[in-house]
């Protein structure tokens, strides 16, 4: 048992290690830090140096930590400018489910695999991993911008949306649909969603005051915690990603007095636990499949559809932001993250796909979630666009000197 206790202490000294060594050359690089932190994955993990393996303990802590994000993520929010933004974030959405579904689809329809393969190709393609950009936009300081606002707003809506397509596939998947299980899901989902963010700062608004009056430890802080993994369990229970209910939770408490002094509580927390989010998802790349010529061509022309699908979907819904919107949000919400590698587990496990079809889906990811934080940082680093200059208004003809006499 100690045996056992020291070598996972060892693991998460060599993955947290590897990540702050890596981020310190990142930053003297002025490289996103979430690159350096999956470069740290794939580097310590079993494809490369062997240190770590990707084991149910990884994979556990790794989402401790895209929860810790996710909730640092929302109380960077503010409800009221989510709302704002609604209708742009719910078109967003859609479109960027819509249009990468049936590209994969269409793919794998026109290169003769079976339909079952090619419907799970399109869901994988569906919904974005918030996590990947949430990271960049914070470590840009871009957080409480409008398109960040509709990025996170659309990524929300994307889970519930993938959720549902999710259902379906797994019903297809077993030769039949059941529209109950799938009718409750997305009730539940929906439901879910509406009842925290209307009810939500209510309980605490009820709670926090009892909570203050106790004089031991940080009580705001203790309920922020019970709150935002609450929240996550329920959204895990219902079969939406746990870190929704985390994101759902920041929001809750963005607004609250006590607001900037949790937010500083966090910090520590937050240095800790995320690097090992970022770290397990380059663990789990499969360097073996770079070497099946077919399989890279297809995965290729998957990663490109993948990539097309989100800046065309998701930006035909930002139209309404300006050119510079459209393509900030097109490209925050291109990253798949560890979304197409959970569809793709369940579909290999269901016997479904192949083992190709499922290192095309992790090459996919793995390129969509590099390629991101890259531009994304480089599109908003640049400046803004100089406002169009207003024509002067032509000034009325000269009045004939004739004109003014009797």
């Amino acid at each position: 048992m100690e045996a056992h206790a020291g070598s996972i202490l060892l693991a998460i000294f060599a993955m947290f290690t590897a990540a702050k060594l890596l981020g310190l050359l990142a930053e003297r690089w002025r490289v996103p830090t979430v690159i350096a932190e999956l470069v740290a994955g794939i580097l310590i993990g079993p494809e490369v140096l062997k240190l770590v393996a990707v084991q149910d303990w990884t994979t556990a802590l790794a989402e401790v930590g895209a929860i810790i994000l996710l909730f640092d993520v929302g109380l960077e929010q503010k409800l009221s400018s989510l709302v704002q933004v609604g209708k742009t974030a719910l078109l967003v959405a859609v479109l960027g489910v819509v249009v990468p579904f049936f590209l994969g689809f269409g793919l794998l329809q026109l290169t003769q695999h079976s339909q079952i393969e090619a419907i799970f190709m399109g869901a994988a393609m569906v919904a974005t991993s918030v996590g990947i950009t949430a990271r960049v936009l914070q470590d840009l300081g871009a957080l409480r911008t409008v398109v960040a606002t509709v990025i996170l707003g659309a990524a929300v809506i994307d889970d519930i949306l993938g959720m549902i397509v999710l259902a379906i596939v797994s019903s297809l998947s077993e030769g039949r649909v059941d529209w109950v299980e799938i009718g409750s899901v997305s009730a539940l989902a929906v439901g879910f969603t509406i009842f925290v963010v209307l009810a939500g700062r209510k309980v605490v608004r009820r709670f926090a005051p009892r909570m203050a009056r106790l004089t031991v430890g940080n009580p705001h802080f203790a309920l922020a915690l019970i709150i935002c993994l609450g929240l996550s369990v329920l959204s895990q229970r219902i079969g939406m990603a746990a870190i929704i209910g985390a994101f759902l939770a920041g929001l809750v408490f963005s607004e609250e007095e006590f607001g900037p002094a949790l937010k500083e509580k966090m910090h520590s927390v937050y240095e800790f636990l995320v690097p090992f989010f970022f770290v397990t998802m380059g663990m789990q790349m499969k360097l073996s499949v770079l070497g099946r010529g077919d399989i890279l061509l297809l995965a290729a022309l998957i990663t490109v559809l993948a990539i097309l699908g989100k800046l065309v979907g998701c930006g035909l819904g930002a139209y309404s932001l300006g050119w510079r919107g459209v393509i900030q949000v097109g490209v925050g919400m291109v990253p798949r993250g560890e979304v197409g590698i959970i569809v793709a587990s369940i579909g290999l496990a269901l016997h479904t796909i192949s083992d190709e079809i499922y290192a095309v889906v992790i090459i996919m990811v793995l390129v969509t979630t590099l390629l991101a934080p890259p531009f994304l940082k480089l599109l908003f680093a640049l400046p803004a666009p100089p406002p169009t200059p207003a024509r002067p208004e032509p000034s009325p003809p000269p009045v004939p000197a004739s004109a003014d006499r009797p």
